[in-house]
């Protein structure tokens, strides 16, 4: 479930760890989605949506090709972004990929998350990688 952490720092917190398993990633979607809309000043309709949408297709990939039982999410805002992390056990970087048109095998999600993130840096070690997005607030 989600701590939050609002006497670290100046910038609101979330973390949360979830299982991986399929409905999770909606799961990642809905709390950054409730997240979001506690923020104040209030963040508009397009920035929250595009955060939800990069935890879903991150929360997604996580669940699709990491081997481990969990993932997590963390997120922070700051006067001018959101930053959104996901990590997970599998070491290998996302691939670009050709995206399936008929919807059977995906390869749109990565491309989304660059489009809609400032920056996008992966950090990989032996446990894992953590993926962290800056979207615009």
């Amino acid at each position: 479930m989600p701590v939050h952490h609002p006497g670290l720092d100046t910038r609101p917190k979330c973390h949360a760890i979830f299982d991986s398993r399929p409905e999770a990633a909606a799961d990642a979607r809905d709390l950054a989605r409730a997240y979001v809309d506690s923020l104040s000043p209030s963040v508009d309709e397009q920035a929250a949506a595009s955060v939800a949408l990069v935890v879903s297709e991150l929360a997604t990939n996580a669940v699709r090709h990491a081997s481990g039982p969990t993932f997590s999410l963390r997120l922070w805002a700051r006067p001018d972004d959101i930053a959104v992390v996901v990590t997970d056990s599998d070491p290998r970087p996302p691939r670009e990929r050709q995206p399936d048109l008929t919807g059977e095998s995906g390869g749109f999600g990565w491309p989304m998350v660059q489009s809609l993130a400032r920056t996008v840096t992966i950090s990989a070690g032996p446990g894992g990688k953590s993926i962290r997005a800056h979207l615009p607030r």
